[in-house]
């Protein structure tokens, strides 16, 4: 079955760097579009940015643009995220999903969602 494993978070001061990693297994990655989303707690999970297939084509969302990176290797189905000058605003846990709609930002049109990985920004 699909599955998706994220890795890579931790604790880090604000303006230092972090590479989240999603693990894919059991489909085509190479086939789908790719998206990491974040989540608070209390709040609703949130767009961060994503990938096309091939990875020539990406979209952030405005809080992260400039400062975070969406990429991937096919070769080795994975999905990277490369977080630099954190904020404190940045903690949440970071989950991966398989994209269905090039072009959205609702997690309605991502699925497979892994267990998450948490980032924490001190101050």
């Amino acid at each position: 079955q699909v599955q998706l494993v994220e890795s890579g978070g931790g604790l880090v001061q604000a303006g230092g760097s972090l590479r989240l990693s999603c693990g894919a297994s059991g489909y085509t990655f190479r086939s789908y579009a790719m998206g990491w989303f974040r989540q608070a707690p209390g709040n609703e999970r949130d767009f961060v940015a994503a990938i096309s297939w091939g990875g020539s084509s990406t979209y952030y969302a405005d809080s992260v643009k400039g400062r975070f990176t969406i990429s991937r290797d096919n070769a080795k189905n994975t999905l990277y995220l490369q977080m630099d000058s954190l904020k404190p605003e940045d903690t949440a846990f970071y989950y991966c999903g398989r994209g269905f709609v090039w072009g959205s930002t609702r997690p309605a049109d991502f699925d497979s969602w892994g267990q998450g990985t948490q980032v924490r920004v001190s101050s």
